[in-house]
């Protein structure tokens, strides 16, 4: 079965800094087959037994702050569900640059609940869709001024991971081809 892990807040600034070759060679350590990665922000793609995405996000976040010395939340999701975050997009339409469109992503669809107050308030031309396997927010005027995506990430604490839109749809691309390299 295909699977991607989503780390948060890796190699972004000098802190929590992993080498994708080494991230790479220690998912295969682990017995993962198929093993790629998609630019150097902590998606990496791989095929293993089908399991709970938990468990498998359990023994990563653990191989890899013993290994390589970094604490970071890891996501993992099977290709079904990143099919099902893309098909679930509400807001598509309304993105005009696919790097302002930003899916936030948790380990468990249940803690996406945190964001109902969020999704129902009026963001003017900003947009929150809460799906049922991820949240959507449409930042009109860039990342860094949305005020909508601040709400969402404060509501999900440290629960979530988010990829823009582009990154996404790369991913699922990937993992329906059944290669991550």
């Amino acid at each position: 079965m295909r699977y991607v892990a989503l780390f948060r807040g890796i190699n972004v600034g000098k802190a929590k800094r992993i080498a994708m070759a080494d991230l790479r060679a220690l998912l295969e350590e682990l017995g993962f087959s198929d093993v790629g990665t998609l630019l150097n922000s902590g998606n990496a793609l791989f095929s293993a037994p089908a399991a709970p995405a938990d468990r498998l996000a359990t023994r990563i976040h653990a191989a890899v702050a013993k290994e390589l010395g970094v604490e970071a939340r890891v996501i993992v999701k099977s290709a079904d569900d990143v099919a099902a975050m893309v098909k679930g997009n509400r807001l598509e339409a309304h993105c005009s640059d696919d790097s302002r469109l930003l899916v936030a992503m948790t380990g468990d669809a249940g803690e996406l609940a945190a964001a109902r107050a969020v999704a129902r308030d009026d963001w003017g031309d900003e947009r929150v869709h809460l799906g049922k396997h991820a949240a959507y927010v449409w930042c009109a005027r860039g990342i860094l001024e949305s005020a909508a995506l601040a709400a969402l990430s404060k509501s999900l604490g440290g629960a979530a991971t988010t990829r823009n839109w582009a990154t996404l749809r790369k991913i699922h691309a990937l993992l329906s081809a059944g290669d991550g390299r």
